[in-house]
Formats: structure tokens, C-alpha cells, sequence
């Protein structure tokens, strides 16, 4: 009241003072200046006194990345953190790879293999001790065998001390291949038991489904330099037949895989849940017939079976005939590529490093694999920064929306190319699609979530990197439909107008986005995965 009386007084004065008649100023003048007249400048309402703009509340997702960065340093927590990741697919696992040792000595057991303890190579019975073969068994082998085997069939406690990764690693395919021959239900049974509990719900497991059929039928037919006339040949020797035994096998062993993880029952093991798709492998360290064979049996399965969904060539790509026949392998492809256009092709490219090859080996690998074949994928593709015209090289990449495949383990233990050797920043920098991948988990004693740990720590990937890794998996994977998204380059995803107003952790879709899911099992998938990835960030 006290504040309200004074203004009151002062407007008071203030209007008698201009009502009175005299000269005001001459009055100023006069007076004392202890009594002249305070002029004061007009009066202005105060201004307003805004609140400040309303921070928005951080999105999940932002929230998720913020909780990530902060344990990047304690691996522990990381690894937690990445194990309860949902991570799309595999794009890059062979199946004979897949297994681990343990798994695989107990299937030798269980065959009555026997194991040659100086080589650790697997035979067929009769063992005779006296050359030092004995039966393989948990319980029945001296002394430290089981755990010698372990090493021998894997990169397990394997340094550059002890020799080559690289020549470690490939002969262990041979050492345990009998075992692993007569058991392909139970290799995928344990493959995809380990990518469920990975959080993946896809994977592409490279497979030479035949055995050994195309390279019999290679040794019967003339090797010509005419592709059109070899095909020909070919396609009228048999090749129809082989088509049908092969799908006739994974027929029988995808039947056996039900009943070895019991999908049928309560006791189901969550590997049953996991969807496989085969990409028949091409044996390119075999003589150049017996490629062009499997080459072609490779298009024919995939035209002739959706569960065969491309093809890959497999084998060291340093080794003799990978080296010398390259181009060769190169021009087969682009001859029959055109004739299966509905087939894919992913190809192991720049599995390489400096002095594993002369300097000129290394230089066109990506480039050709890219340019002449049109491979929609690569795997590996670690020499990239020596091959020519590299920034034009990814530039293309990016344009035609070419995956890498990128595998770190395999890449540090068979290369020794890890941290700052590796070229993902490149990859990364440029804009190139990526997706990490197992390569052979069971061999490396490896797993999905070991990727995401080793891409975070020693690649510095983000929260968002390894994200976009378990969108473009599903992107890039060689499923059949329509993508869920109409821009999936990274970080700049929108998905197509018919899902674009749904949310993912909401139950149930609009009929728009049921009707377009209901048309394409790659979509499918890749609404599972945002729904997976929205319930899981929830949690932060």
C-alpha cells in the first residue's frame, strides 16, 4: 500500500503542476536549483519477462547413446550393454566355420572318429594306436587331447608367436571337415542357437550344400574356353540332377534341425526362431572347371530354391589359384550373372594385406569385384586404401549402395589388421553401407556381441554406428520383398509412407503398414527389428 500511496501522490502533483497558469519555465529558472523540477523521461511499461524456451526432452534413442558413451570405457558394463542388443542379421558366416570345437568333437564322438594325436587330423575307424590315432571321446582321451584339440580346430589361445593366424586358421577346416561332413542339421542347429542368443533373427550361412557332386560332374566334362558352350555342356551332363539331390539333402537336414533343437515342443531352443538363408560357396582355390561348375550350380540352386539366395567364392584369396585364375573368376561372373538376374552376389574381396601378395596383387580386388560383377556386397574388403583410384572407388560404392561386410576378429587373427589398421573410418567416412559380421564364429571363438564390443573399443563406433549396423544388415540382406525404408542410407532413414506414422512399440499396426508388411519378408524382419530396438531403449 505503502509503494501504491507515493505513485498516487506523484501523479497528484504531476497534473497540478501542468493545470497551473504561470510560465513554468521562467518559474524553473528562477528557483533554486535544489528546487527546479526533475525532468523525467516519458513513461514505458516494463517489458515482459519471458520464460526461456522449453528444453525438449531427449528421445530414447538419445537417451540409450548418452548411457552408451558413458561406460565406452568400462568394458564390462559395455559388453552387458551389447549382449541385450537386438543386431538384425549375419550377413557373413560360413557354416563350417560356425561351430565351435566343443560341439564338433562331440559329433566326432559320437561318429567313432578317430583323431591322429600328431596332426589332431580326423579319420575314419578303424584307430590304430600304434600310429597314434585314437578314438575321439570326452572321456576316453589321454591327457590334455581334448584341449589340444580345442586349439588345434580353432584360433583359441592362438598369437603371432606361436606362427601364422593365417595358415593356423585355414588348415582347421581340414583337420575337423569329417566331423562336420554327416552332421549339416546339427551345424545350423548351432549356429543358429548362438546367433539367438546374440539377438540376431536373421543370417546367411555360406554353404557348399552339394559335397562334392558339381566337382564330379566338372571331372566329366571337357574344360572349353567358350563360356556358352561350357554351360551348355554342363546344364545337358547333369546339372539338373544335382540341383535336385542338393535341395533333396537341406531338405533332409532342415527336417533334422527341428528335431535336434525341438521347435515343435515347449523345450524349444530359441535358435528355432532364428530365420536361415544359404549362399552357396564357390570353391575358387579348385581348378578353374570345377569353379565354373559350382558357379553355375550356384545360380541354378538360387533360381531354382528361395532358401539358396545368392552366391559367394570362398578359400584364401591370397592362395595360388585365387590369385592366378582372378580374372578369370571375374569374367565367369559377369557371363552368368546377366542369365539369373534375380540371383545376388556377394563376393570376398581385399582379404588382403601388404606382403601377403605382391604390391600389384593388391591394387583391383574391391574394384573388379565391384565394376565387372556387380556384387550388391563385400566381404572384408581390408586392402582398400591401396587400391587404385580408392576415393572414386567408394564414391561408387555409395552410389550403387554396395555393403562391407567387416569382420574384425577374423581380420585381426587371420591379417593381424585391427585398431587404427583397419580401414572402417574410411569406410565409415566415405558413406559406405556397413554391416559387422561373425565371419567363422566358432573357429575365431568369436559371436556377434564380440563384434560390437571390438567395434566400439578399438573402431570407436557409437551407440547410432552399431545401430545402423543392425538396420543395414536387414537392408542389405538378400531377403526377398520391398525394404521398410525409402531412404536407408545412415542417418538418414525414413521409412516408406505406408509405415511412416506408426510406431514400432506400439502393439499392432495401421492396415496401411499391415498391408504393405504383408507383402515382403524383408520388411517384416526389419519392423521386428525397430520394435526390438525401441522396447530396448525404453530401458534408459
Amino acid at each position: 500500500m505503502r509503494i501504491r500511496a507515493c505513485a498516487l501522490i506523484f501523479a497528484l502533483l504531476s497534473a497540478r503542476a501542468l493545470l497551473t497558469p504561470a510560465p513554468i519555465f521562467a518559474q524553473a529558472a528562477a528557483a533554486p536549483p535544489a528546487m527546479r523540477p526533475v525532468r523525467r523521461p516519458p513513461h514505458t511499461a516494463p517489458k515482459p519477462v519471458h520464460a526461456p524456451p522449453a528444453v525438449p526432452e531427449p528421445s530414447t534413442e538419445q537417451r540409450t547413446a548418452r548411457f552408451f558413451d558413458s561406460i565406452h570405457n568400462d568394458p564390462q558394463r559395455l559388453v552387458a550393454f551389447l549382449h541385450e542388443m537386438p543386431k538384425g542379421a549375419d550377413l557373413h558366416n560360413h557354416l563350417s566355420g560356425a561351430v565351435y570345437a566343443e560341439t564338433l568333437i562331440d559329433l566326432a564322438a559320437s561318429a567313432g572318429l578317430c583323431v591322429d594325436t600328431s596332426t589332431y587330423q580326423l579319420g575314419q575307424p578303424p584307430c590304430d594306436t600304434t600310429k597314434g590315432t585314437i578314438l575321439v571321446g570326452n572321456t576316453g582321451m589321454p591327457g590334455d587331447t581334448y584341449g589340444q584339440l580345442i586349439e588345434a580346430w580353432s584360433m583359441r589361445d592362438w598369437n603371432s608367436a606361436r606362427g601364422s593366424g593365417h595358415d593356423h586358421f585355414f588348415a582347421t577346416f581340414g583337420k575337423f571337415g569329417p566331423a562336420a561332413v554327416a552332421h549339416t542339421a546339427e551345424l545350423i542347429a548351432d549356429a543358429t542357437n548362438h546367433a539367438a542368443e546374440d539377438r540376431l533373427t536373421y543370417v546367411e550361412l555360406m554353404h557348399t550344400a552339394d559335397g562334392d557332386l558339381a566337382m564330379k560332374l566338372a571331372n566329366k566334362v571337357p574344360w572349353t574356353d567358350d563360356p556358352v558352350e561350357m554351360r551348355k555342356q554342363l546344364l545337358a551332363g547333369g546339372m539338373a540332377d544335382i540341383v535336385a539331390e542338393t535341395r533333396k539333402r537341406l531338405d533332409e537336414a532342415e527336417a533334422q534341425r527341428i528335431v535336434v533343437q525341438k521347435c515343435r515342443y515347449l523345450s524349444a531352443t530359441k535358435g528355432c526362431n532364428v530365420i536361415v538363408r544359404y549362399i552357396y560357396q564357390v570353391l575358387r582355390g579348385l581348378p578353374k572347371q570345377v569353379v565354373f561348375t559350382q558357379m553355375l550350380l550356384g545360380f541354378e540352386l538360387a533360381q531354382a530354391d528361395p532358401r539358396f539366395v545368392g552366391l559367394n567364392l570362398v578359400m584364401p584369396e591370397d592362395g595360388y589359384t585365387s590369385m592366378h585364375d582372378f580374372d578369370l573368376h571375374m569374367r565367369m561372373l559377369a557371363f552368368l550373372r546377366p542369365l539369373y538376374p534375380g540371383v545376388h552376389l556377394s563376393l570376398h574381396a581385399g582379404e588382403l594385406t601388404p606382403g601377403l601378395v605382391p604390391p600389384d596383387g593388391i591394387r583391383y580386388h574391391v574394384s573388379d569385384s565391384v565394376d565387372l560383377t556387380g556384387a550388391e556386397r563385400i566381404g572384408h574388403g581390408v586392402d582398400i586404401m591401396h587400391e587404385r583410384g580408392v576415393e572414386d572407388l567408394l564414391a561408387r560404392m555409395v552410389k550403387h549402395n554396395v555393403l562391407v561386410e567387416i569382420c574384425l576378429t577374423s581380420n585381426a587373427g587371420i591379417l593381424g589388421v585391427s585398431g587404427k589398421d583397419h580401414p572402417y573410418a574410411q569406410y565409415r567416412r566415405a558413406g559406405v553401407p556397413i554391416a559387422f559380421a561373425t565371419d567363422d564364429p566358432g573357429v575365431n571363438r568369436s559371436s556377434m556381441t564380440q563384434e560390437w564390443l571390438r567395434a566400439a573399443t578399438e573402431q570407436n563406433a557409437s551407440y547410432l554406428d552399431l545401430k545402423d549396423s543392425a538396420r543395414q544388415s536387414l537392408e542389405h540382406s538378400f531377403l526377398p520383398g520391398k525394404s521398410l525404408w525409402k531412404e536407408a542410407r545412415p542417418g538418414q532413414q525414413k521409412r516408406t509412407a505406408a509405415c511412416a506414422s506408426d510406431e514400432p512399440d506400439v502393439m499392432g499396426v495401421s492396415q496401411p503398414c499391415a498391408e504393405f508388411l504383408g507383402t515382403s519378408e524383408k520388411a517384416q524382419l526389419q519392423w521386428m527389428l525397430e520394435r526390438d530396438l525401441a522396447i530396448f531403449e525404453k530401458q534408459y
